[in-house]
């Protein structure tokens, strides 16, 4: 008699198998990976040589490590809600839950595989930005900047999961998606670099949601004058803009237990059989 496989093997199994369905889907791919280092690129021959005040960082070395963060967020909380809701549509998630796999294990490894991609995008961005352009890393900071990204893609996480359920269908998810992160973008330091001159409403604005959090949190970990002038390791946590993304986290979460469904949506179910 054959002994069951313990949880940890089939989150890991499933882990895998998501991340075969990710490399498997070209413009996932590109949108999570190659986008933003398209971008890098681009900013680093417009604006690469010229210098952010107050910083110590040229425009260039501060876009590695924003548009690592936009990379992340894409990562978990574009592809986690356009993958979900269309499995949802295409009657996986229902079949998923008549099997002996746990659900709970189904969608951590959906997660897992979305994190795992989110550190890949990260390592390609700041290792092209420390060969390209000069950028820094500094071991002193290098704890707080891992707790701000595991913080930053479980908050995205959730809050792709919750956009998930709250999709009216698979094929609306990427227009959402997209239509909720990108103008954020713009205003959180990740397109664009806020300064003295921006008006005080945009970053009140932007102040409201994640993402500059995330963005802020985590840049400061690559700019020399921060990192000098923090005492020690803990100093280098942003513990305000941690404590946004968390609250973020948390309401997310009771959202989504309110709001995702593994049933597909009744007109979306038709329209699917009806093609």
């Amino acid at each position: 008699m054959s002994s069951r496989p313990s949880l940890r093997n089939l989150i890991w199994g499933q882990i895998r198998y998501q991340n075969r369905i990710f490399w498997r889907t070209p413009i996932a791919a590109f949108f999570t990976l190659a986008f933003p280092l398209m971008f890098l690129i681009v900013f680093g021959l417009v604006l690469g040589s010229e210098d952010i005040e107050e910083t110590g960082l040229t425009v260039a070395q501060f876009y590695a490590p924003a548009l690592a963060v936009f990379g992340a967020v894409s990562a978990t909380y574009t592809n986690l809600a356009i993958g979900t809701a269309i499995a949802r549509d295409e009657g996986i998630l229902k079949r998923v839950r008549g099997t002996p796999l746990p659900p709970w294990c189904y969608l951590t490894a959906r997660v897992g595989s979305a994190v795992y991609m989110a550190a890949i995008s990260v390592a390609i961005m700041l290792v092209a930005g420390m060969i390209f352009y000069g950028l820094r890393f500094y071991a002193e900071a290098a704890v707080a900047l891992v707790i701000t990204f595991l913080v930053g893609v479980a908050t995205f996480a959730m809050l792709g999961l919750l956009l998930a359920g709250l999709s009216p269908s698979g094929d609306s998810a990427p227009a959402l998606a997209n239509a909720t992160l990108l103008p954020l973008a713009f205003f959180s330091d990740i397109f664009i670099v806020t300064g003295s001159d921006t008006p005080a409403w945009i970053t009140r604005f932007a102040d409201l949601f994640p993402l500059r959090h995330f963005a802020t949190a985590f840049i400061d970990g690559f700019e020399p004058r921060f990192v000098a002038e923090q005492a020690n390791w803990v100093d280098h946590i942003h513990w305000p803009d941690l404590g946004v993304m968390l609250l973020w986290l948390v309401g997310a979460g009771l959202l989504a237990l309110r709001y995702f469904t593994w049933e597909p949506r009744i007109g979306e179910q038709r329209s699917r059989k009806g093609e």
